[in-house]
């Protein structure tokens, strides 16, 4: 990484804690082996041991686990600045897969790497341990989604959420975000089939409160959105850093 260049995992993290000189060059440190993944090529299979955790630079990634009868849940959607894999690291083995949406660009971070830069930056470790935390809490957040949410509830708190955590990284805004997502994407992660997907788009769409089009995600009332979904941010933990 550039010196001048400030990753979305930097900017993440810096919602968290100050971070110093020494900090940002572990973290430089961290993003140096750069691999590229194509759309559709799996990057980590569940119950893979011995995987390296990713630090995603450029594209979107998707979660899931596969069912018995070859269904697929997706658990979440990772976006730039986001670790994949970092769980599987610590437990050994993976416990769902990953799979790029669109082509990407990840640093690849070994085992080793990691855990020496928990040792030797005590800060960063504290931040990467915020940023797994948040990761648990959005998991939360989605179960709740998916149990006690009706299909438009569940689809507006899904585009905010995604939308809050893209602002964070400066890819977003309360205006829109760009989105590579497809109608089977949104499905799979919402429970939902792909009309039903399609439906509810389009109402809220003439409710006058968010657009999905050619990959723009438009946000045309977001106060009124924000309402329908009733979408705090709190578990997000957006509010400035902590560390100082």
């Amino acid at each position: 990484m550039h010196a001048t260049e400030i990753s979305p995992l930097t900017k993440k993290l810096a919602a968290f804690v100050a971070l110093s000189d020494g900090d940002l060059a572990v973290l430089a440190r961290l993003h140096q082996k750069r691999r590229s993944f194509g759309a559709g090529r799996e990057m980590v299979h569940e119950g893979e041991t011995e995987q390296s955790a990713y630090i995603l630079a450029k594209g979107w990634v998707c979660s899931y686990k596969l069912q018995p009868d070859g269904t697929r849940q997706i658990i979440d959607f990772q976006i730039p600045g986001d670790f994949l894999g970092l769980r599987s690291v610590l437990l050994r083995t993976s416990d769902h897969s990953f799979e790029p949406i669109v082509d990407i660009l990840a640093a690849e971070v070994p085992k080793k790497d990691l855990l020496e830069a928990f040792t030797n930056t005590p800060r960063l470790a504290t931040a990467i341990l915020w940023v797994a935390s948040r990761d648990e809490a959005m998991v939360v957040e989605h179960l709740v989604r998916l149990g006690s949410r009706d299909a438009s509830k569940r689809m507006a708190h899904f585009l905010l959420e995604l939308g809050a955590r893209l602002t964070l990284v400066g890819l977003g805004s309360k205006s829109g975000y760009a989105c590579p997502l497809r109608q089977y994407h949104l499905a799979d992660a919402l429970g939902l089939s792909s009309v039903h997907v399609n439906r509810v788009l389009r109402d809220l769409r003439e409710a006058g409160l968010v657009s999905f089009r050619d990959g723009q995600v438009k946000f045309l009332d977001y106060a009124g959105l924000v309402k329908l979904a009733g979408f705090y941010t709190a578990y997000l933990d957006e509010t400035g850093p902590l560390l100082l």
